[in-house]
C-alpha cells in the first residue's frame, strides 16, 4: 500500500491503523481459527460508525480490497483479505439495554459475552450461539441459533434494526419500515450488504436456566441417536438439547473414569421452571423409551451467561479449526450408521459433531420472512476438526470433508451459512439459499451493485436491467 494512502487513513480516523510494520499487526491479524494464516495492507481498527464510514471511502476510493472483522470467529478467515484492509470493528464492543421496552443495541465488533452480560443484569436475554466468544453481528447475520431458539427463535427473528454503512459510503438504519429490503437481505444473508455497525434485539425473560449434559458410549450411536429424533421434535419448548459427539476432557464436572473417552449424547437448556429440572429430567427419559443408562448425567441450574460460556476454555481462539455444515429434517436408519463411523474415528480430542435444533419457536414466521431460507429443518449440523497443532490440519480436515460427504445423501442440500467451510465455492451458497438467492441478488444489486463487499459467503448482483 502506498505511504500516502496509509497516512490518509491515520489522518482520517481515530482508531488506529496497523500494517505490517508496526508491533501489534502480528497479534491483530490473528482470527480464532489458526489455520488461516492471511496477511493484510492495513487493518483499520474502527472506533465508532464515523471510522467505519471514513474506512470504507477510503478503501473503495484507492481501489483497495474491504474485508469486515466483528468478532473474528469466521471458520474460512472471511474477515481477513491477503494485500487488502481489513476494517476492523472490534473496538466497538458496547451494549446498551433498555429494561422496559425489553431492547438491546449492541456495537458491531461485540462478543456474546458482551451482550449476555449487560442483558442478564435485568434478566433478559435473545437466542444468539453456544460460544460467548463468538461475534455477535457475524452471527446474527447468518441467520443465529442457540440454546433459546426452541423457545423464541433464530437471532434474526428477535432482530429489530441495523446501522449500516454502505458500499457507497452512506449509513442508513434498516428495519420493517426503512430500507425494508435490506432489513430482509440481513436477516441471514451474511455480510455480503455493508458493513453493519450496530444491531437492536427484542429480549426475552431469562434468568437461571436448567443445564444438562447426558453422555452415552459412542458405541451406543445409533441407539442413542435414534431416540432423540423421536423426542427433541416432540418435546416442549421449554426444552432445548443439541446432540453430540466429543472426547470427554479431563475437567469437571465429567468423572476421571470417562476422561479421554468418546461419548455421544445432549446438552440440554431447560427454560422452564428451575424448580422441576429434575422432575423435567425424569420426563424426558421416561417419555419415549431411553437408550439405557447414561455413562454420566449432570444437571443443575446456572445463570444464563455461565451456560454460554461453558465451553469457552475447552476451544479457546487459537486452534487450528476445519468445519462444514448441513441442514436435516429428519435421521434416517442410514445417517445413523454415518455418524456411529466417523464417531467412532474421531482424529483428535477436540473434533466434535453437533446437531443444533432449529425447530419449535424457529418454525412460526413464514418462509419468505428472512432471508434464511431453512424454515423447514428441524437441524442444522456442524462437523469440526479441531486440534492445537498445525500439523494435524490435514488429518481433521480429512475427517471432516469425509463425514460431510457420507451425511450429503441424507442432508436437505445447504447449510447454515456460517458453517460453510473454506473451498466450498459459489454451488454451495446457491445451495444454502435457495430460491431466495435472487433476490438477495437484486438486493446486492440496489445496495452494492459493483460487489465491493465481497470477502464473503458471497451473493454476486443481479445483472442491471
Amino acid at each position: 500500500m502506498k505511504s500516502s494512502t496509509m497516512a490518509a487513513m491515520r489522518s482520517s480516523l481515530r482508531g488506529p491503523v496497523i500494517d505490517p510494520r508496526d508491533a501489534a499487526y502480528a497479534e491483530a491479524r490473528k482470527v480464532y481459527n489458526a489455520m488461516i494464516d492471511k496477511h493484510p495492507a492495513a487493518i483499520v481498527r474502527c472506533a465508532d460508525a464515523a471510522d467505519v464510514m471514513a474506512a470504507v471511502a477510503l478503501v473503495r476510493d484507492h481501489g483497495l480490497e474491504p474485508a469486515v472483522r466483528g468478532g473474528g470467529h469466521s471458520g474460512p478467515g472471511l474477515c481477513l483479505v491477503d494485500d487488502g484492509v481489513t476494517i476492523d470493528l472490534s473496538p466497538m464492543r458496547w451494549t446498551r439495554v433498555d429494561p422496559a421496552a425489553r431492547t438491546a443495541e449492541v456495537g458491531g465488533g461485540a462478543l456474546l459475552s458482551d451482550l449476555d452480560h449487560a442483558t442478564h443484569a435485568f434478566g433478559l436475554a435473545t437466542p444468539a450461539g453456544i460460544v460467548s466468544s463468538t461475534g455477535v453481528a457475524g452471527l446474527t447475520l447468518g441467520g443465529g441459533h442457540g440454546y433459546l431458539t426452541r423457545k423464541y427463535g433464530l437471532t434474526v427473528d428477535n432482530l429489530l434494526s441495523a446501522d449500516v454503512v454502505l458500499a457507497d459510503g452512506r449509513f442508513v438504519t434498516a428495519d420493517e419500515n426503512e430500507h425494508p429490503d435490506l432489513f430482509w437481505a440481513l436477516r441471514g444473508g451474511g455480510g455480503n450488504f455493508g458493513v453493519v455497525t450496530s444491531l437492536t434485539y427484542r429480549l426475552h425473560p431469562v434468568d437461571t436456566v436448567g443445564v444438562g449434559i447426558t453422555v452415552w458410549p459412542v458405541g451406543l450411536t445409533r441407539e442413542v441417536l435414534a431416540w432423540y429424533r423421536e423426542f427433541l421434535p416432540r418435546a416442549p419448548e421449554d426444552v432445548y438439547g443439541f446432540y453430540t459427539m466429543f472426547v470427554i476432557p479431563p475437567a469437571p464436572p465429567f468423572p476421571e473414569e470417562i476422561h479421554g473417552r468418546t461419548m455421544c449424547g445432549v446438552v440440554w437448556c431447560h427454560t422452564g421452571d428451575p424448580g422441576r429440572l429434575e422432575e423435567t429430567f425424569r420426563e424426558i427419559f421416561a417419555s419415549i423409551g431411553d437408550p439405557g443408562p447414561p455413562a454420566f448425567h449432570f444437571a443443575s441450574p446456572m445463570p444464563y451467561p455461565a451456560l454460554q460460556s461453558m465451553f469457552d476454555e475447552l476451544i479457546p481462539s487459537g486452534y487450528q479449526w476445519y468445519w462444514r455444515g448441513h441442514f436435516f429434517d429428519r435421521i434416517p436408519d442410514g445417517a445413523l450408521d454415518v455418524h456411529l463411523e466417523y464417531g467412532e474415528r474421531v482424529p483428535t480430542p477436540l473434533s466434535l459433531m453437533h446437531l443444533y435444533p432449529v425447530d419449535g419457536a424457529a418454525h412460526r414466521p413464514g418462509r419468505d420472512d428472512t432471508a434464511w431460507s431453512y424454515r423447514d429443518a428441524v437441524w442444522s449440523g456442524v462437523l469440526a476438526g479441531v486440534d492445537p497443532d498445525p500439523a494435524n490440519a490435514e488429518i481433521i480436515r480429512r475427517w471432516c470433508v469425509d463425514y460431510w460427504d457420507a451425511l450429503l445423501p441424507y442432508s436437505m442440500g445447504g447449510s447454515y451459512v456460517n458453517f460453510i467451510g473454506a473451498g466450498e465455492g459459489p454451488e454451495r451458497v446457491l445451495a444454502t439459499y435457495r430460491d431466495h438467492y435472487d433476490r438477495l441478488a437484486e438486493v446486492k444489486r440496489t445496495y452494492d451493485p459493483d460487489n465491493f463487499f465481497h470477502a464473503n459467503q458471497n451473493i454476486e448482483p443481479a445483472p442491471r436491467p
